[in-house]
């Protein structure tokens, strides 16, 4: 009973021992009261399925399809499963270590060399050297590291950091995959209705040059007209091999982020619904606080966790300099024979410590002290540089929302006065008041700013998009908690704990 309590009491001291690791505060960082954009909402949050704000069914089932089977996502799951594990094995460390161990050995000491002295057997023939003995064991050995110094509880915090850095990075690749999935797919519905642009025009075009053809025979125009409307057709058949082959691209480029596998690649197509400029954006989107970003962002608390650790491994290179005691027990059986191994007299026992210290080593744990340091340093750094990353996408995706907007508007009205130009002067020319170059002028003209609009109108979407990721997509944070018991969320759920540090 007595051992018992002992052990106990030097577990006890050991856990609690002092940790040599600088005490971590979480940097303070200036941000503003409030966002000045109205489109965010600050007293609102946003939803954990943001995407769905769209409407449009197709994108919810190709991003649901991604969060099943993306490698991404499933390459970042692995890393939290490995970082748990790593985890649990620094925790291991802390606590006893029982092995059970046995060995038989047949040996023949020299004659130089006293029998009765190998491993505590006794000659019982009482002769002196030469002659061969058996040494037969069976024993369990205790062994137990004291962590007075908070080696490895520094070294235990600094993996659980990096745990929830892991789950963190994980929830980073979730929310940009989704991110690159919708926009993806904005881009992929663009150039669908580019083709269906480029393909009317082509076929308009088409009509036109024969029209001037037959005009041309009958004497009513002049070679110029018939070869410039065969140049104008000729540039909008140019337009759409481009504009087909971007489009095999992005699909491709789908495909992939969707986890397909090559036969699918290459046989399936990608499912789309709504029209592009049947899609509309969310009027505005939750925000919250500028100060509540730094919570809100996966990438932000993954690299708050890594200077967390990073700080736990100052502590574990600053023990390098004191001294580690261990303590070894043995307790087993110990015979010459077989016959006698478990007979009570055979029993044997072992008790003992190490101390093991540093008294020269010209420099060695000093160096480990400035890596860990110098470590720190840069993990501080990228703490600061990723919240203000973060801000400057926010502010980018606001910018690109407003200012695409302003275009898609300028643009509507100049696609409705270039149709009624085109029409007018079609009439000027059949009407022998214009040369056919006006008309040609006001086709061309229309055919450009009606592709420009449809790439205004999916540059606003994608800006919506990048706004949602740069705000965070919902995400909350996982608790240490889950981390540690490996609760953790699958890759297609958001957690919804309070995150926690």
């Amino acid at each position: 009973m007595t051992s018992k309590i002992l052990l106990a009491a030097v577990i006890a001291l050991s856990l609690g021992g002092c940790s040599l690791a600088p005490g971590f505060m979480k940097p303070e960082t200036p941000v503003p009261e409030n966002w000045s954009s109205a489109r965010l909402a600050a007293a609102e949050k946003i939803s954990t399925d943001w995407w769905r704000s769209f409407d449009d069914p197709a994108l919810v089932a190709l991003v649901e399809e991604a969060l099943g089977a993306n490698n991404d996502l499933q390459l970042a799951a692995a890393r939290v499963a490995e970082a748990r594990a790593l985890l649990t094995g620094q925790q291991a460390e802390r606590y006893p270590l029982l092995e059970v161990e046995g060995a038989a050995v047949r040996q023949e000491p020299s004659e130089e060399t006293d029998t009765a002295g190998t491993r505590g057997i006794t000659d019982t023939a009482g002769t002196r050297g030469g002659q061969p003995f058996n040494d037969l064991q069976v024993s369990g050995v205790l062994s137990y590291e004291l962590d007075l110094w908070g080696r490895l509880a520094n070294a235990s915090e600094a993996a659980r950091a990096r745990l929830l850095a892991s789950a963190a990075n994980r929830e980073a690749v979730r929310l940009a995959v989704i991110g690159e999935v919708a926009n993806g797919y904005f881009n992929l519905r663009a150039l669908d209705r580019q083709i269906e642009i480029a393909e009317r025009t082509m076929a308009s075009r088409r009509e036109s040059v024969a029209l001037q053809r037959t005009r041309f025979e009958g004497g009513d125009v002049d070679e110029l007209a018939l070869r410039q409307a065969e140049s104008e057709l000729a540039a909008a058949e140019s337009e759409l091999p481009r504009l087909r082959q971007q489009r095999t691209r992005q699909r491709n480029a789908l495909a992939v982020l969707l986890g397909r596998n090559p036969h699918r690649i290459i046989k399936d197509d990608i499912t789309v619904a709504d029209a592009i400029d049947a899609i509309n954006a969310p009027a505005s989107v939750p925000a919250g606080r500028p100060a509540d970003l730094i919570v809100r962002r996966p990438d932000i608390a993954a690299a708050e966790q890594e200077l967390v650790a990073t700080n736990a491994e100052i502590g574990v290179a600053r023990a390098a300099f004191l001294p580690r005691i261990s303590f070894v027990g043995l307790l087993g059986l110990q015979s010459a024979s077989g016959g006698d191994l478990f007979q009570g007299s055979a029993s044997a026992w072992q008790l003992g410590g190490s101390l093991v210290g540093p008294l020269l080593d010209f420099g060695r744990a000093e160096a480990l002290v400035d890596q860990a340091e110098a470590r720190q340093r840069q993990a501080l750094i990228t703490y600061r540089q990723t919240i203000q990353t973060a801000f400057q996408e926010v502010l980018d995706a606001l910018a690109g929302m407003r200012r695409a907007e302003e275009r898609l508007q300028a643009q509507a009205r100049q696609v409705a006065a270039l149709r009624s130009t085109a029409e007018l002067a079609r009439l000027r020319f059949e009407g022998g008041i214009s040369s056919y170059l006006e008309v040609l002028d006001a086709e061309r003209s229309l055919f450009t700013t009606e592709l420009d609009l449809v790439e205004t109108q999916r540059d606003r979407l994608q800006s919506t998009v990048n706004l949602y990721r740069a705000l965070g997509g919902g995400w909350q944070g996982p608790s240490n908690a889950q981390a540690v018991t490996g609760s953790m969320p699958n890759s297609a759920d958001i957690p919804q704990d309070q995150h926690e540090f």
